[in-house]
């Protein structure tokens, strides 16, 4: 059977998936922290003893777009924001550790520092946990403070403090959760004290709706010229059947 078909297969194939892609980024356009995902391709030729004509498609290591999202002030003092490059740190179900840009964070009931999501707040010294009835502040170098009711305005006691952390972005790799982690291999990342936070304000998600509306557009015409190369494909091989067939 002619290469085309085969060939014309795994473009569509990879236009299916990167329309999930952009499906996936235009759902999470007003995610707090969401990082918009990347898809790349690459060509690889068809080997035969035939001249390579044609080329498969096949997908690359997908990864994520780490520019920065817009900052939205909100007045709440359990809102924070990191100040440029750097990630907050979650505990995942199994003990360990994940990184993320959602800044919303809440107190739980029984005092403990969560994102929205539920995701405990790691600290320097481990969970942050905060005095029920406190009115806390967050400092910019993610020291938190907490004054409990009737308590002096002055000398408010420091309870704990985020940690705050800035691998490499190549080491991080996007779970199914949406939170990320260090590849494989790859020991979890320290404190750095260079990372800075901002209070009262979350940062949003970077992803342009514009530009996956156009990406959406484009990666559909993709998916139906693939088809249209399928159905040409088709239409060949039957023609060269009924010539063999009354030839």
């Amino acid at each position: 059977m002619d290469r085309m078909l085969y060939v014309a297969m795994s473009g569509a194939k990879q236009a299916m998936e990167q329309q999930a892609t952009v499906a996936n980024n235009m759902a999470n356009a007003s995610t707090p922290g969401f990082r918009a995902q990347i898809d790349a391709f690459r060509a690889v030729p068809v080997v035969g003893e035939e001249p390579t004509t044609r080329a498969f498609v096949v997908a690359t290591t997908p990864g994520a777009d780490f520019s920065h999202g817009p900052l939205t002030d909100t007045g709440r003092a359990l809102d924070v924001a990191v100040d440029g490059d750097g990630w907050l740190v979650v505990q995942t179900p199994d003990g360990g550790e994940a990184y993320t840009r959602v800044g919303n964070l809440q107190v739980g009931p029984d005092g403990q520092v969560t994102t929205m999501g539920g995701r405990p707040v790691v600290g320097d010294g481990g969970a942050l946990v905060i005095p029920p009835g406190s009115t806390v502040t967050v400092a910019a170098d993610g020291g938190i403070a907490a004054r409990g009711p009737g308590d002096p305005t002055t000398g408010v006691a420091q309870v704990g403090r985020l940690k705050l952390v800035n691998p490499d972005n190549a080491d991080l790799v996007r779970g199914d959760d949406g939170l990320f982690r260090m590849r494989a291999g790859v020991p979890p990342a320290e404190a750095d004290p260079t990372v800075t936070v901002k209070s009262g304000v979350v940062e949003g998600s970077n992803v342009n709706s514009v530009e996956a509306m156009v990406a959406m557009i484009a990666s559909g015409r993709s998916f139906e010229m693939q088809m249209k190369s399928i159905q040409t494909a088709d239409e060949g091989a039957q023609s060269a059947n009924r010539l063999l067939a009354y030839g």
